[in-house]
This record gives structure tokens, C-alpha cells and sequence, in this order.
């Protein structure tokens, strides 16, 4: 199959599946059951940028610290978005709590900030699909599934704000899916721009890796910390191992059946 309609299906079924599950979670799930989605989105998201997104960047360059001053970089600029509310991540109780203590004003703001926030990294995400599938087929279908376990949990904290925002079932359901879209249009994008500038891949493979490990460390891991007895501690540990397991077996199972 064409490396183009790789990308295609791969974002084009990442932003839609995820919205629908994200859906179905948001209407159905209790939010004690988030912090599990969670874990397990951190487990694939460390997997998939220590186990593959890394290891190739560093093949792919000519200087190992090139690679890892661009991840620095990118760290430092996905905090900067999010501080600038450009690149908005949010979860479960912490997005009902702070919903719930604004004016009804504030809550269309926030709507919208979530909807526009939302479409900028599904853009992104896309990129970093296309990106991957341009080094190997491999390397794309473990970083999409990476992004969509990801995206999972985020779109369930974005449903929630705007059914608290007052948006209706299936407008927030529209809304998400519009948003989903930027994926596949900054795949088709990146795969017609990356094709003349190959030479940016292990560059644009940092900024992916920079991405996961910062929502990772400074946006999921500290929601799980509201969790702190054994038990819970036990469940996340098992879990964030599982999401890693899962990147490991993909990647094995993606080169043992020769589709790189």
C-alpha cells in the first residue's frame, strides 16, 4: 500500500475512532475510570518515544546531540503553547472542576479555546504521523497508535467541558469530529512537504518524541499523584507497563511481518 494511504487511513481512523470511543467513554465511564485510560496513554506514549521514535531519530541523523537538543527544544515549546492555551490538554475531573467554577460567560470561552486547541494538535498530530510513515511503515503505525491511545483520554476531558459548556450530545459530537479532520489534512500536508525535505525528518521525529514524553511527565503523570495508596500506585505501575508492552509488541510484530 502507498505510503500516502498509509497516512491517510492511519489519520483518518485515529480521529475518528478516538472521538467515537472518546464519546462513548465520556457518556458512559465513571470518572474513576479515567485515571485507568490514562496510565495506560502514558505507557504507550514513553513506549513509543524511548522504544522507536528516538532510536530512529538517531539513526536517521548525523549527530546524536542534534537529536537531543531539538527534544529539549520542543519540551521547552510545548510549554510554552500550553501556557499560551494553544496546545490545551485536559482530564476528567480536573476539566469538570475548573468548568464548573466560571461563569457561564468563561464557559463558551473555554468551549472554544478546547475546540480550537483541539483542531492545532490534531493538525500536529498528523505531521507527526506523516513524519513517522516517512521513515517506515513501522514507525508510523506504532507512533498513530501511540497518538490515539493518547488522544483517547484528551477527547474524553474535551467532551466533558463542552457538554458542561452547554453544547447539546451531538453538537459537542460534531465539534470533535470537525476537529478530529486537521489530522488528515496536516498528514497530506507534511507527506507532500517532507517528500522535498527529508533531511527535517529526524528533526520532526525530536519535536514527536519532545511531545509525548512532555504530556507525559507534565500533563498526565501528575493527575495520577491524586491516587497515591498502594493499590492505585500498583494499578497505574501495571498499567503505564502495559501501554509500553503494547509499543513493544507492535514494533516486533510490524518488522517480524516484514510490512517496514
Amino acid at each position: 500500500m502507498p505510503i500516502l494511504a498509509w497516512i491517510v487511513s492511519a489519520t483518518l481512523l485515529g480521529g475518528v475512532l478516538s472521538v467515537i470511543a472518546a464519546a462513548a467513554l465520556a457518556l458512559r465511564a465513571r470518572p474513576s475510570q479515567l485515571p485507568l485510560l490514562i496510565s495506560y496513554a502514558i505507557g504507550t506514549l514513553l513506549g513509543a518515544a524511548f522504544l522507536e521514535i528516538l532510536p530512529h531519530a538517531f539513526e536517521l541523523s548525523a549527530s546524536a546531540k542534534h537529536v537531543t537538543t531539538t527534544v529539549l527544544v520542543g519540551i521547552l515549546l510545548f510549554f510554552v503553547l500550553e501556557k499560551l492555551v494553544l496546545w490545551r490538554h485536559c482530564h476528567g475531573e480536573q476539566c469538570e472542576a475548573h468548568t464548573a467554577a466560571q461563569g457561564q460567560n468563561d464557559h463558551g470561552r473555554i468551549a472554544t479555546m478546547v475546540i480550537i486547541g483541539d483542531t492545532f494538535h490534531n493538525c500536529v498530530d498528523g505531521v507527526i504521523i506523516a513524519g513517522a510513515f516517512l521513515v517506515s511503515v513501522e514507525l508510523g503505525i506504532v507512533t498513530a497508535l501511540a497518538i490515539i491511545t493518547h488522544e483517547v483520554p484528551q477527547e474524553v476531558g474535551d467532551f466533558l467541558v463542552l457538554l458542561h459548556s452547554g453544547y447539546g450530545k451531538r453538537r459537542a459530537f460534531s465539534f470533535n469530529i470537525l476537529a478530529s479532520g486537521a489530522m488528515v489534512v496536516g498528514g497530506v500536508f507534511a507527506y507532500f512537504a517532507l517528500q522535498t525535505v527529508r533531511q527535517v525528518i529526524p528533526l520532526l521525529l525530536g519535536i514527536a518524541a519532545a511531545s509525548m514524553i512532555y504530556v507525559s511527565v507534565a500533563d498526565l503523570i501528575p493527575g495520577l499523584h491524586r491516587r497515591p495508596g498502594l493499590l492505585a500506585t500498583t494499578e497505574q505501575a501495571l498499567l503505564i507497563a502495559a501501554g509500553i508492552g503494547t509499543i513493544w509488541i507492535v514494533g516486533s510484530l510490524a518488522s517480524s511481518l516484514a510490512i517496514v
